[in-house]
Formats: structure tokens, C-alpha cells, sequence
């Protein structure tokens, strides 16, 4: 999921025609066509998920709950001088809890997620809806699937939801964009310093206006979105992961952090005895599995790019290295180490079906249907014996509207009124651990 950037590089500078990232003016909205000639080329994108045209992650836990047990060798790892660091999965765990905080607190004090009025912005406040009508014609071209569920949600919900998704998918697009050689760390710093104006209502255009509207309507921190930009950063950097560790720390940068945006907008169901934390891990386990699924299907792309996102550890100790990933030979051993990739993302959709009941009724079926269609991308790889160096597997258009009533059914299931989903979660090990 990509849109175009209109780039104009000097030797000095880099300047985002689309993105203003040097601009120091604000709430440039000029006309709606204009915006439109600058919105580009529909492109395939690795990271953010919002939709099935998308991906996102998760914290990695089978353990749910509030008072999740992370085993002790996954929480923290020595290093080569005897000092303990924390995972990757503590890391992002902590983020979680910085979260759902935020959503208690807000409910403590309202008994329910209010939606404030419109901030004040300069210029004519008529051209708020029109970019939030802007965000919702992106959301459908590129995510048509995802934007007809929206489409259930509250007007607010789903503007907002919007907002996220082409906020998401412009960061996105800065590293895997048409004019992504052009990108440097400089550029991200500066994207980074626009969107702490946003979130202090000082939007620079019309996109951003829509954001930064949401942001202050819904209890939504900054955090995540700083970690995008973050995961956009190691985009630029690396293209090597040693060990899952740090393969989930990628995958949690660059898709579960919208997980932890969009729960606050889309709600938790009155009627959930869930805890809020669970809530939020589910969402990231979905956004995990996601980005995993994407990996496994782009592996032949990424490695004509001179990527590879596979364990380097689990490649060695299934006897296989770089040289075959780069070679695209299917064998054994690759078939091999599929499976388990496979299974391990399989592990992940499961924990995510556990919380998608707990979330609003109007938000369950986009969130349904993302998870059946990109589950189902799973089966296409097996279906293509595991050669994913020269066949992209995806799901047919046929077997795509077959999975939307299904998910239509499956969201109107509603939260159970015990709390078993929460105390069962307690009693589970992390999923890093388990493959």
C-alpha cells in the first residue's frame, strides 16, 4: 500500500512536495484536486495494516491478560559482558500497558470513549470534512475490502480510522515509495518533528488536519506513531535479522504499532470482561501475524531487493543460509522451514481471534475480515509448495467475497460475559518462546 511522493532534491535539501516535510507553513489545504494529482501510483507495501491490503503486529504473547506470565529466557537475555537486557516482546509490552492506561483512564473519567468537538484550526473549518472525505478516498482505492467495513462504525470511528490508515500508509511509503533511494534519516527526523506538531493541533495540511482532529478526539498517544517512523529508520539501516528477537521488534515498529492507534477508535465492547491490556495484545497478535504472513509471501521480492526478513539463527539451524534464499530454490529443507514459519504465524492469528470479540460491535467485521483474508494467504503458499522465490501467493477474488460473510457472521458473535478469555490467557507462555 503505497502513495506516490512528488520529490524535488537539490544538493542541500530534500523536499516533500506531498509530504512538506520542509515547508514551515501550516494547514496548507489549497484545493482538493491538487491534493488528488499529487496522491500516486497504487504499489504493494510490507509494513502498516490497517486492511486486508495491509499489515500489523502484535506484542508476541500468548499470555493475554493484564498480569501476563512472559517466561523468564524470553522477558530477558544476557549480554556478552553479564548485564540483562529486556526483550524485544518486555519492550513493546510495556508500550501496551502505556497504552490501555490511557483508555482506562479516559473511561474512569467519561464511563465511555466521548468524542470531543472539532479543534480549532485556522482557515476555513468547513475543509474538515473535506479531509476527512479526502482520507476515506484514499482508504477506498487502496483498501476497498477494509474501507467497506469501516463503513459499519459511527461517522466518528470511522473518520478516524481513516485518518490513521493514510497517516500510516504516507509514513509507509517514505522507505518503500517510488522515491524511497531518495529517503534519508534527515527526511524521517523531519517527518517525525511534523507529526509532534500535528498532535499539538498544528497540522500541515489537509491529511495531517484529519489526524490531528482524531488524535484529539480519542485517547491516542503519540508513541506508536513514533515508533513507525522508528521502524521506517531500521528500514534505512538493516536488512539482516539474527534472531526473532529482533525480527518481532521490527515487525511490532512497522504494523502492530497501529494495533495500539486504532483500539482507542475502535472501541471496546460494553458488554467485554476482557481486560484492556488483552484487548490491545490481541490487536497487536493480528497486526504480528500479519506482517509475518507478508514476509513469508514476499520472500523472493525482498531478496531481489537485498532484503531478507527471516531469522538468520532458524535459517542456519534448518541447514539453510543466504545463498539459498538469493538462489530461489525450493527444497526440502526450505519446505521444511516454511512449516514452521507458517506455524508460527498460524500461533499468532490465533491469539488475535480471542480479542476481535471483545471489540465494538460496528468494529469487528473490518477487523474479521482482515484476519480470514490474510490467514488465508498462509494456505496459498502451501498450495504453491512453499515456492515463494517466483509465485506470489494470494487469495482469489472469489475466495475473498466467500470470506466476507463469514466474517460478517463472525462479528456479530458477541464478548462472553465471563472472563475466562482473560484468566486462560494468564496461564499461557510468550509465543516467542514456543517455536
Amino acid at each position: 500500500m503505497s502513495v506516490a511522493l512528488l520529490w524535488v532534491v537539490s544538493p542541500n535539501t530534500e523536499v516533500f512536495n506531498f509530504f512538506g516535510i520542509l515547508d514551515s507553513s501550516r494547514f496548507a489545504l489549497g484545493n482538493r484536486s491538487s491534493i488528488r494529482a499529487k496522491m500516486g501510483r497504487k504499489q504493494k507495501r510490507k509494513s502498516c495494516s490497517l486492511s486486508t491490503d495491509v499489515k500489523y503486529s502484535s506484542v508476541g504473547s500468548s499470555g493475554l491478560g493484564s498480569e501476563t506470565k512472559f517466561s523468564v529466557l524470553s522477558r530477558v537475555v544476557a549480554n556478552p559482558v553479564g548485564e540483562i537486557a529486556v526483550s524485544s516482546e518486555q519492550k513493546v509490552y510495556d508500550v501496551v500497558l502505556k497504552q490501555a492506561a490511557l483508555v482506562k483512564k479516559q473511561l474512569k473519567s467519561n464511563g465511555d470513549l466521548d468524542v470531543k468537538p472539532d479543534i480549532v484550526l485556522p482557515g476555513n473549518l468547513s475543509l474538515m470534512s473535506d479531509a476527512y472525505d479526502r482520507c476515506g478516498e484514499v482508504c477506498a482505492e487502496y483498501a476497498k475490502t477494509f474501507y467497506l467495513g469501516t463503513l459499519l462504525m459511527t461517522p466518528e470511528r470511522r473518520r478516524a480510522i481513516w485518518a490513521i490508515y493514510v497517516w500510516c500508509r504516507r509514513t509507509d511509503e517514505l522507505v518503500d515509495g517510488p522515491n524511497a533511494s531518495h529517503i534519508t534519516p534527515t527526511a524521517l527526523d523531519r517527518w517525525e518533528s511534523r507529526l509532534e506538531d500535528l498532535f499539538q493541533g498544528r497540522p500541515f495540511d489537509m491529511l495531517d488536519a484529519a489526524l490531528s482532529d482524531t488524535v484529539n478526539k480519542f485517547p491516542v498517544d503519540i508513541q506508536p506513531f513514533k515508533d513507525m517512523i522508528e521502524g521506517m529508520r531500521m528500514d534505512l539501516r538493516k536488512s539482516i535479522y539474527q534472531n526473532f528477537d529482533e525480527l518481532y521488534l521490527y515487525c511490532y515498529y512497522v504494523a502492530g504499532t497501529v494495533g495500539l492507534m486504532s483500539v482507542p477508535v475502535m472501541g471496546i465492547s460494553p458488554e467485554s470482561q476482557a481486560t484492556t491490556e488483552s484487548v490491545y495484545n490481541a490487536a497487536l497478535a493480528l497486526g504480528i501475524a500479519n506482517q509475518l504472513t507478508n514476509i513469508l509471501r514476499d520472500v523472493g521480492e525482498d531478496a531481489r531487493r537485498g532484503r531478507i526478513y527471516l531469522p538468520q539463527d532458524e535459517l542456519a539451524q534448518a541447514g539453510l543460509s543466504d545463498s539459498d534464499i538469493y538462489a530461489g530454490k525450493v527444497t526440502d529443507k526450505w519446505r521444511s522451514f516454511m512449516k514452521n514459519q507458517i506455524k508460527r504465524a498460524r500461533m499468532f492469528f490465533d491469539e488475535a481471534e480471542k480479542g476481535v470479540t471483545e471489540l465494538s460491535e460496528a468494529s469487528r467485521w473490518p477487523v474479521w475480515a482482515s484476519l480470514l483474508l490474510y490467514r488465508q494467504i498462509l494456505d496459498e503458499i502451501e498450495a504453491n509448495d512453499y515456492n515463494n522465490f517466483t509465485r506470489r501467493a494470494y487469495v482469489s477474488k472469489a475466495k475473498k467475497l466467500l470470506a466476507l460473510p463469514i466474517a460478517y457472521t463472525k462479528s456479530l458473535i458477541r464478548p462472553s460475559r465471563t472472563s475466562s478469555y482473560s484468566t486462560r490467557a494468564q496461564k499461557t507462555d510468550s509465543l516467542t518462546s514456543k517455536v
